[in-house]
């Protein structure tokens, strides 16, 4: 590998401006329903990027995504302290595991997981499995054996996230409105993990001379700015209504990856 700032490809300049439209709404979709990075590290690989660059890439705007948008959720007192102790270290944990797992995975075979990965996430939303309760206040955390699962899950979560990272958000969802969390608490909870242990996955990637900080800063840029109207929206009406687009594009990415492979 090359080093930090060094990675073995990089996309030219005039690739960025795309990156920072496919950032803005990555950002959008990843607030309100999840899903961003189903467009993002397919859009990474199909400029150049070998997919385990993508890979690390894509974290870059995940991460800085994600702290202007925990931000405007703490802002607006939809943050749960609780459920964050509860979850954040397990999916901590889990995300470190993934990342070691994802660095030493063959780009071709990590672009055929991805490509299992989408299909099985886009079966995942038409099932909607998703069925947050009515919003009100805070739900209480979990005690004894439940509270024990619940870190199991979110341990999972966590090894998926720091593995692949596309379509985590919508895991993390069914395990936080299962829990009794409404919509947009969920949201936040997911959000606050995504920040939790992305950067440490992100070191993981760098150190390997895994990420094209170019590419990922304009992708960041786009994905903030998408993050920041989400939560917007997501405080008022939830994403309920983008699932059919993000089944469609992931299907079409997901075809067009394994093809590719």
């Amino acid at each position: 590998m090359s080093g930090w700032f060094n990675p073995e490809t990089t996309l030219a300049p005039t690739a960025w401006p795309f990156l920072t439209l496919v950032g803005l709404v990555a950002g959008f979709l990843n607030v309100l329903a999840g899903g961003g990075s189903l467009m993002t590290l397919p859009t990474l690989i199909f400029f150049g990027l070998p997919a385990g660059v993508a890979n690390g890439t894509n974290r870059v705007a995940i991460v800085i995504q994600n702290f202007g948008a925990v931000r405007s959720m703490k802002r607006r007192g939809r943050l749960d302290r609780a459920w964050v102790v509860l979850a954040v270290p397990p999916a901590v944990l889990g995300a470190v595991v993934g990342m070691m797992i994802a660095v030493r995975t063959p780009d071709a075979d990590l672009q055929r997981v991805l490509a299992v990965a989408m299909l099985c996430l886009a079966a995942w939303i038409v099932l909607n499995p998703v069925c947050p309760p009515p919003e009100g206040e805070a739900a209480p955390v979990p005690v004894g054996l439940r509270r024990r699962l619940f870190a199991v899950g979110f341990f999972v979560v966590g090894l998926y996230g720091g593995f692949i990272q596309a379509g985590v958000g919508f895991v993390i969802l069914a395990l936080a409105t299962g829990g009794g969390l409404d919509f947009v608490r969920s949201t936040a909870l997911k959000l606050t993990l995504v920040l939790a242990f992305t950067p440490l996955a992100l070191v993981g990637f760098a150190s390997q001379g895994l990420v094209d900080w170019g590419a990922g800063l304009a992708l960041a840029v786009g994905n903030l700015a998408g993050a920041l109207l989400g939560v917007r929206l997501a405080v008022r009406k939830g994403g309920e209504w983008l699932r059919v687009v993000v089944v469609a594009l992931v299907v079409v990415f997901a075809v067009a990856l394994w093809v590719r492979a």
